[in-house]
């Protein structure tokens, strides 16, 4: 069963739900391990692919084509940048811009400043020009006046400055200047601050995550060498005991040998009861019975010669066994129990066993692999036993898990008339 689930990665939900926890993790880690050896061979294949030569293509006439340039090494010549010795790093580059537009800002504003001011300048000179002549206009002193302003003004067109504005000029154009680059220096620091912000909970988030995967991985590693402990003294267990009988060679797992077929039990009827039918013949199972029917043939044609549900040493039905059972119903029954009881059951979904404990926690379900002609916990160990009865009677001294400690020590009988595992008898 175990290779098959390997073989396809799937396993059915209902087989799952059957699984306890520990089962599920030893289970998850076996597929995990497929996995990653499925992945090795496929790398392989690729690697084998890529080592075979490569035939060229014939060029086609006209063709264009791309040629790398190639370093010293022979190899594509590659520059990355800051990787050289005469590269800026980046924060340097950062400022040289910054600066270099604040500057160009600045003089811009400069200029726009010195434009205004000079048509402010010619303007004035012009209303002044015409005020005199309004006044006085065949006047000397008029006329050296309008001489001085058209003198003046002509040498303005040509590009000079009147001397007392240049020292004006000179503070109107730096106090823009750095206040400019004082904001220009206050945005970088801001986005630095922030930059500085975003990475440090970047990297908060990514150790906290770090940290829950170390965890979780611990946690797994935990549990693969617990459960490899536990196969490995429960096969030492097994070698003791089996040192009585005959030693097989090692390595190869001798067969056990079939029990003879026990004969059909009697069941009496309670006191004071008068005999019932066991089954009503005149009714038929319906086609939505079909795999419960499937389970019943199972359990008569391959379960029956192995004494699945007799005792060990006499030929009646063990306390500890039930039909076919539901897992709600399995655990109705042993609610009712103290802890350490437990049953054995007819899985309603495949063809198998389950054995169902009660603990302090709550109620357990383990999976019995049935499927040759041994028993054998299914993900918990692989230890083989030749009788069903045989694997409980070494688990009533033996633990299930050794994280569990569940020894098999109530039996949780039948409740109620007639057995629920009548028609697996008949």
């Amino acid at each position: 069963m175990l290779k098959q689930i390997l073989s396809e990665m799937y396993i059915d939900p209902d087989l799952l739900a059957e699984l306890s926890e520990e089962q599920k993790q030893i289970l998850f880690f076996k597929m995990r391990e497929e996995q990653i050896r499925r992945w090795k061979e496929r790398e392989a294949a690729m690697e084998k692919k890529e080592s075979m030569p490569v035939t060229s293509r014939p060029k086609k006439e006209n063709g264009k084509s791309v040629h790398w340039k190639l370093g010293a090494d022979k190899e594509v010549w590659v520059w990355v940048m800051g990787e050289h010795h005469l590269d800026k790093p980046y924060d340097v580059l950062c400022n040289e811009i910054i600066a270099e537009r604040a500057q160009l800002k600045a003089e811009r504003e400069a200029e726009d400043l010195r434009k205004t001011q000079s048509k402010e300048f010619a303007n004035n000179l012009k209303m002044k020009s015409q005020y005199y002549d309004l006044q006085a206009p065949d006047t000397q002193e008029t006329q050296n006046i309008c001489k001085k302003a058209a003198t003046e003004e002509e040498k303005l067109g040509k590009g000079s400055r009147p001397a007392p504005l240049l020292e004006e000029e000179k503070i109107a154009k730096k106090e823009p200047e750095k206040k400019t680059q004082d904001e220009e220096l206050k945005q970088i620091d801001e986005e630095k601050a922030k930059q500085i912000y975003k990475s440090w909970k970047e990297d908060s988030e990514w150790q906290a995550s770090l940290r829950k995967s170390k965890a979780a991985d611990e946690k797994r590693r935990s549990l693969a060498k617990q459960a490899r402990e536990d196969y490995k003294r429960l096969s030492l267990a097994a070698e003791k005991g089996s040192g009585e009988g005959p030693q097989s060679p090692p390595g190869v797992l001798q067969k056990p040998k079939r029990p003879p077929l026990p004969p059909k039990p009697h069941f009496l009827n309670p006191a004071g009861y008068p005999p019932k039918p066991l089954r009503n013949q005149g009714v038929r199972r319906t086609a939505s019975n079909s795999a419960q029917e499937d389970i019943i043939r199972w359990f008569k044609e391959e379960q029956l010669p192995l004494r699945a549900g007799y005792q060990t040493t006499s030929d009646t039905i063990a306390p500890w066994f039930h039909g076919i059972l539901t897992l709600k119903r399995a655990n109705e029954l042993l609610s009712t129990c103290e802890p350490g009881s437990f049953l054995v059951r007819v899985s309603e979904r495949i063809k198998g066993y389950a054995l169902s404990y009660l603990s302090e926690d709550g109620c357990k379900h383990f999976l019995i692999d049935a499927s040759t002609d041994s028993y054998s916990f299914l993900g918990v160990d692989r230890l083989q036993h030749a009788t069903l009865a045989a694997l409980v009677d070494y688990h009533k001294v033996e633990p299930i898990t050794s994280l569990g400690k569940e020894l098999l020590l109530y039996p949780c009988g039948q409740q109620g008339e007639p057995p629920d595992y009548l028609e697996l008898f008949e």
